[in-house]
């Protein structure tokens, strides 16, 4: 029996016992096509992620933010659920995990088959309008921008864990940005937490509740690298919550963990 295998089976004897809260990060998405940020496939060091200081102050950068997301929508859309997900849905649907909490964007938790999923950092498949809060499905958007940038034809490989790829500025420099059609003015954004934008609080005490009310904390695909996640692993450690992290590679959660499995999440 690998080192893996004997990890694993500590982990089914943990989690047998219920009782689980799941944080799901990006490396659980990766099986599914969407690198992560900072794991083996991770882009981190060469993409900076939009700024919601950068996106609301610049009209030019949120243009080209828009070009780029474009063309990231539509890869993010074919994404499907992976065995991760799959499995995750059915601990749950076995009685096993009492609530899921992700820092993905995706949406992939909820279309395994996931209940009640809590979303930290939003959805990418809703726009919300900055000036009136109507909001809008993200297939509504992509019609409109589709509409208003017929001769558009950028294509991008690979799409990044917030849904941005990397164009050019040739590429982006005729690209249509649209408004709300509801006030008629107002700036449209993806309905997800940027970076330096505030996950909104009532979401954070929810999260904070329900890890407070685990007898396990189980960290899926995330390196626990900003406080967004880290912090639900401090509070369960500073509970007494045993914390168990499944990630490849190293995290900045692992020095809490009871037990850490560094391994694909398919496969575990």
């Amino acid at each position: 029996m690998d080192v893996v295998t004997e990890m694993i089976d500590a982990l089914v004897e943990r989690v047998s016992a219920g009782g689980v809260v799941v944080l799901s990060g990006a490396g659980l998405s990766t099986e599914s096509g969407i690198p992560d940020y900072r794991g083996p496939s991770g882009v981190a060091r060469r993409h900076t992620p939009m700024t919601y200081q950068t996106f609301t102050g610049d009209r030019l950068a949120r243009r080209r933010y828009w070009a780029r997301s474009h063309v990231g929508w539509r890869l993010m859309a074919r994404a499907w659920p992976n065995d991760g997900h799959r499995a995750v849905a059915r601990l749950q649907h076995a009685g096993l995990v009492d609530a899921v909490i992700t820092q993905n964007v995706d949406g992939l938790h909820t279309a395994a088959g996931s209940a009640g999923v809590v979303e930290l950092h939003g959805r990418l498949d809703v726009v919300v309008c900055l000036d009136c809060g109507n909001r809008i499905s993200r297939e509504e958007l992509d019609g409109r921008l589709r509409e208003a940038n017929p001769d558009f034809s950028a294509r991008a490989g690979a799409v990044n864990p917030d849904g941005d790829v990397e164009l050019d500025d040739a590429q982006v420099s005729g690209f249509h940005v649209v408004d709300c059609t509801l006030c008629g003015t107002g700036t449209l954004k993806p309905d997800v937490v940027f970076f330096g934008e505030t996950v909104p609080a009532a979401r954070v005490a929810r999260c904070f509740a329900l890890v407070e009310q685990a007898r396990l904390l189980l960290v899926l695909g995330s390196s626990l690298t900003v406080m967004s996640g880290r912090r639900f692993v401090l509070r369960a450690a500073k509970l007494g919550i045993p914390v168990v992290i499944v990630n490849q590679g190293a995290t900045r959660g692992d020095g809490y963990a009871a037990l850490t499995v560094d391994a694909p999440l398919g496969r575990v």
